[in-house]
Parts: C-alpha cells; sequence; structure tokens
C-alpha cells in the first residue's frame, strides 16, 4: 500500500471512529457522514464489505432485466453487473437510488455514457420504479435505513411477479453468544449501521423459494475481528 493509499485510508478511519455526525434529516446526516469519504470510499470498502460479486453471480440475472438498486451508494456494483461477458448494455434498464449526493455524484461518473443507467436522488422506503423490477438489490443499505422493514417492504412490492430480491448485508446470527452480538450491535451503531437478528426471519418470509448463505468478513487493519454478514437471494412467486 502506497502512502497516499494509507493517508486516505487514515482519514475513513478516523470518520469512522468519529461516528455519524448529527443533522435534522437522515438525508442531512448521510451526506455529512460520507462527504469527506466519497473520493476514496470504493478503495477502502472494498475491503469491508464483502460477498458484492458473489451476491450478483447468485442472483443469475437475465439479460434485458429491469434493475433497481436501493442504497446504490456510489454505484460500485455496476462493476459486477459488467462482470464476465456481460455488458450493462445488455440490461433492460438499471436504476441506481440513494439520498447522498456525494455519494451519487461518484454513481453518475460511473453511468456516464450509458444511457440504459439512470441515477436517482431518492428515499428507499418509499421510492418506486416506473416499471416493476425484475431485480431489486441492496447490497449493505439495509442496515442503514430508518425503517428497514418499510425498506424491505418496498422492495419487495416493486419487484414484478418472478421476479428476485438480492441482499448482502451485516447481521447479528441468531446462534452467536449474546455478549458476541451486543458488541457487534454497538460497534456499527456508532457510524449508523443498525444490525438486528430479526433480519433472516423476516426475508424467509417473504417466499418460499429463497437462498440464504451466513459468513464472516476480516474488518480493514483489525484481522482478529471477523465481521458477520449473509447473502440472500429471495424469488417472488409468479
Amino acid at each position: 500500500m502506497s502512502r497516499s493509499d494509507f493517508s486516505a485510508d487514515a482519514r475513513i478511519v478516523w470518520r469512522l471512529l468519529r461516528g455519524r455526525p448529527r443533522g435534522d434529516s437522515h438525508a442531512e446526516r448521510l451526506e455529512a457522514f460520507y462527504a469527506p469519504q466519497a473520493a476514496h470510499y470504493d478503495a477502502f470498502r472494498a475491503r469491508l464489505l464483502h460477498g458484492r460479486a458473489e451476491l450478483i453471480t447468485a442472483l443469475n440475472i437475465p439479460a434485458a432485466a429491469r434493475i433497481v438498486e436501493l442504497g446504490c451508494g456510489t454505484g460500485a456494483n455496476l462493476e459486477f453487473l459488467r462482470a464476465g461477458k456481460r455488458s450493462l448494455a445488455d440490461y433492460a434498464a438499471i436504476q441506481l437510488v440513494d439520498l447522498c449526493p456525494a455519494l451519487l455524484a461518484v454513481a453518475r461518473r460511473r453511468a456516464r455514457g450509458h444511457a440504459n443507467v439512470e441515477v436517482i436522488e431518492a428515499d428507499a422506503q418509499t421510492w418506486r420504479p416506473r416499471h416493476a423490477a425484475d431485480c431489486v438489490i441492496l447490497s449493505y443499505a439495509l442496515s442503514m435505513m430508518p425503517d428497514w422493514r418499510a425498506t424491505l417492504g418496498n422492495a419487495w412490492d416493486m419487484l414484478a411477479p418472478g421476479g428476485r430480491l438480492g441482499i448482502v448485508d451485516f447481521h447479528l446470527p441468531d446462534n452467536d453468544a449474546r455478549i458476541s452480538n451486543r458488541f457487534w450491535r454497538h460497534w456499527f451503531a456508532h457510524d449508523g449501521v443498525h444490525l438486528s437478528e430479526h433480519y433472516l426471519p423476516a426475508l424467509r418470509a417473504l417466499s418460499s423459494n429463497f437462498f440464504i448463505q451466513q459468513r464472516r468478513a476480516p474488518i480493514p487493519y483489525l484481522p482478529m475481528l471477523r465481521a458477520p454478514y449473509y447473502l440472500y437471494v429471495g424469488h417472488k412467486p409468479l
């Protein structure tokens, strides 16, 4: 790692240690927290937010699909959507939705030149696409929503029959020790990430046709800690 990369990491770690700033609204808190990190957001999060490429692979999104990503951040998942032989032009539409202007500015640069990619500043709890989606993605976003149940319900409702919901996120495993889960709850809440042991039961209740895998991920600069996260793919009944 170069000195400039280490310096960028240090600034982000300092922001994380300071925690989520105060603000009158969720959008204002997001902007205050992420605007100073936006330029180096992806390089650091690539070592923290695991499983995103695996989620896109597990979704097996068909060509000509309409895709919505709620809480898209910088639009980094566009890189995974065009992995392999697939290009972004193969999809009918990709709509990236987030509330944070600083992160959306990076997403717009990523989407430049792709007429089928739309970047939208909106609340994932209430925003709806013009057409039903074939695939909805939430990538380390559900745990940051003020009302995650409302966001999950909105994501499921915007899916077309037979559509796919894909989620990767941190959580609290129901088989972990209470002390361990208490640690992770407080650790992540400091930065506005609110973990719950209720995510997976709620996801299992959506559909009988689903895939869930629970994993552990290393945390940058803290190799002894491995944060719990999960992958979920659910299919909406026809």
